[in-house]
C-alpha cells in the first residue's frame, strides 16, 4: 500500500479488572490492570470531513479489549498484550501497534507490565 498520511490513535489509561498471573493469589481473584495502546493508521489522505467513518474509532478498541478481558483468564502480560495486537490489527488500516499492559497493584513500591510492538508484515 503506497503511504499516505499517518496517524496514532492512542488508548490511554485503560482500567479494566480481569484475570491475569499464575501465583496463588491472581489466580485467586481479578486483579487491576492498566493497558495503553497505540494504534499507527495509515490513510490515503487526511479525513476530508470531520466525521467517524473517515478514520479509526477507538471505541472498537476499548469495547473489543473489555470482550476479550471478560471472557478468560490469561497467565501472562505478553499474551495479553498479543492479543489486544492482534485485536487491533484486524483493520486493515492499522500499520503498527503498541501495546503496554500494567499490573499496578503487585508490589507496593512499582507497577510491572509487559510492551510489545507489532506490525504488519
Amino acid at each position: 500500500m503506497a503511504k499516505g498520511t499517518r496517524f496514532a490513535t492512542i488508548l490511554d489509561g485503560l482500567e479494566v479488572t480481569m484475570g491475569l498471573g499464575i501465583h496463588p493469589e491472581e489466580l485467586a481473584a481479578p486483579q487491576r490492570v492498566i493497558l495503553n495502546v497505540r494504534i499507527e493508521v495509515d490513510y490515503p489522505a487526511p479525513p476530508a470531513e470531520d466525521r467517524i467513518e473517515a478514520v479509526l474509532d477507538y471505541d472498537f478498541i476499548r469495547t473489543g479489549i473489555r470482550e476479550l478481558v471478560a471472557g478468560r483468564h490469561f497467565n501472562l502480560q505478553e499474551t495479553l498484550c498479543e492479543a489486544v495486537a492482534a485485536l487491533c490489527l484486524r483493520d486493515d488500516r492499522v500499520c503498527e501497534v503498541t501495546v503496554r499492559s500494567s499490573k499496578p497493584d503487585i508490589y507496593p513500591d512499582a507497577a510491572v507490565g509487559c510492551e510489545i510492538v507489532r506490525g504488519r508484515g
